[in-house]
């Protein structure tokens, strides 16, 4: 009956697969009871080698690892030591080895680990596209990016190369060339000269010089703010020349420089300096925006840089501004400097410079007045002031009255010249701003009507943007004809 009984036990299974439970597992030790409680009750050696072996209580599924075997035991190079935990145990025995504790934090830390059973030295490498979760499965990294020194190039379209693969001296810097006087005054004047040019031209072709061109021509000087006396001259030179007869463009813009040579050339003076008087006095007048300020840093340049000894009064106290860019001037070119508290009087200012100026032997001092509209008369009754003051400590003082023009202007700045040549007395002109504008014309008009002395031109903020005025370089660049 015993016999029959242990018969039954490990044929279990076998007679009746259907009615075994799918999740049912044997256990190791169960088994073991059975063969010892079997011997006790004498069972021979054969009868045990002739019954049939149980499943395996540990499902298929169950068997795989992590990792898998070593790979120096799929070489055969090792023999797996009994002494130490495998990663099959630690999975049963629900551990996880150090070595994967550790790569996981390696991971964490940034680097790559290329085997995770080994233990060999970790690597840090720098990772572009950083690792995603879904990377990570257990502490270990699946397909890893390689490290960036070892990708592949990358394949530039056309026209482009990497920074490494240009030469260096294959970039270098072109060589800058200065420009003459001539040059820099030709491009400030290069929109009047080809806008005036090409409607010459325009108006000149094919046509033979009778009175509605010249009628035409006329209006075209005119706008270009020439002048109504500029403007008559050239036509009637052109019809005392060529009427009735074929005219180009070149023809007549050569007419028109002459002309305007005549007009200009009286007033191309040099600025006259009276060093019997100690101190020259200069007075710088003018409306608000035409350069003021810049123009006397530029003058003081000059004279400085020939020795005489010049001292700068700031008599703009409206603006702060005015006065910090003046003394930044003086400091520029060694000359002295002279202000006064923002708001203060004027006139009262260039009373005190003239004083400290006579002091100190200076040989030329130049004052700078306040920005006016010339139609705001208390404005204008300041700047009289300014000038009585002067002449009680010197009758000839001031001895010059330079006033700055801004050629933007247009035909306001003729009517800026007659009122501040009635108020201020001014004998002297400086044109500014001739860097680009299309109304250079204006200071031939002013030339023509008021007949007062041209100084200097202007072409741009820099210290050597002004220059003395020349009358045929004017008339050249305006014209567009070269030299």
């Amino acid at each position: 009956m015993a016999l029959g009984f242990i018969k039954k036990v490990f044929t279990f299974g076998k007679e009746k697969p259907a009615e075994r439970a799918p999740d049912a597992v044997e256990d190791k030790a169960s088994s073991s009871e059975l063969e010892a409680e079997a011997l006790a009750r004498g069972a021979s050696d054969d009868l045990l080698a002739d019954l049939p072996l149980a499943d395996d209580p540990i499902l298929p599924e169950e068997m795989d690892t992590a990792g898998g075997p070593s790979p120096d035991l799929l070489s055969g190079q090792a023999e797996p030591d009994a002494s130490e935990p495998t990663i099959a145990d630690a999975a049963d025995l629900d551990m996880v080895p150090l070595e994967l504790l550790k790569a996981e934090e390696s991971v964490e830390q940034g680097y790559v680990i290329e085997n995770a059973v080994s233990t060999e030295a970790l690597t840090p490498t720098f990772h572009e596209n950083p690792i995603q979760p879904a990377d990570v499965s257990q502490g270990l990294i699946v397909g890893a990016a390689e490290p960036s020194k070892t990708r592949a190039p990358i394949a530039l379209p056309k026209g482009f190369a990497t920074a490494d693969s240009v030469p260096v001296e294959a970039v270098a810097a072109a060589p800058q060339v200065k420009q003459t006087w001539f040059q820099r005054l030709t491009a400030g004047l290069f929109r009047t000269s080809s806008q005036l040019s090409g409607q010459i031209t325009a108006l000149f072709t094919k046509r033979k010089l009778d009175d509605e061109t010249l009628e035409e021509l006329e209006d075209l000087l005119i706008q270009a703010d020439l002048g109504v006396e500029t403007a008559l001259r050239v036509t009637d030179t052109l019809a005392s020349e060529r009427y009735g007869k074929d005219v180009t463009g070149e023809d007549v813009t050569k007419i028109m420089a002459a002309e305007i040579v005549k007009v200009l050339k009286p007033v191309a003076k040099p600025l006259a300096l009276d060093l019997s008087h100690k101190p020259h006095v200069i007075l710088v007048v003018g409306v608000n925006g035409t350069g003021k300020t810049t123009t006397i840093g530029k003058l003081a340049a000059k004279l400085s840089g020939s020795g005489l000894k010049v001292m700068l009064a700031a008599g703009d106290t409206f603006r702060a501004a005015a006065i910090e860019q003046l003394k930044i001037w003086a400091d520029r070119t060694g000359s002295t400097f002279l202000g006064t508290k923002l708001g203060a009087d004027a006139a009262g200012l260039a009373y005190e410079a003239f004083e400290k100026a006579r002091a100190d032997k200076a040989d030329v001092l130049i004052i700078d007045t306040a920005g006016r509209l010339q139609n705001k008369a208390e404005l204008m009754a300041e700047l009289e002031k300014i000038v009585r003051v002067l002449g009680k400590l010197d009758p000839d003082a001031p001895h010059t009255v330079l006033q700055t023009l801004d050629a933007t202007t247009g035909q306001n700045a003729l009517q800026q010249v007659e009122i501040f040549r009635n108020v201020a007395g001014v004998n002297g002109l400086i044109m500014t701003k001739l860097d680009g504008t299309a109304r250079g014309g204006i200071l031939v008009a002013i030339a023509a009507k008021h007949k007062l002395p041209v100084y200097f031109i202007g072409v741009g903020e820099g210290i050597d943007d002004l220059e003395p005025f020349e009358a045929e370089d004017f008339a050249s660049a305006i014209a567009g004809i070269a030299r």
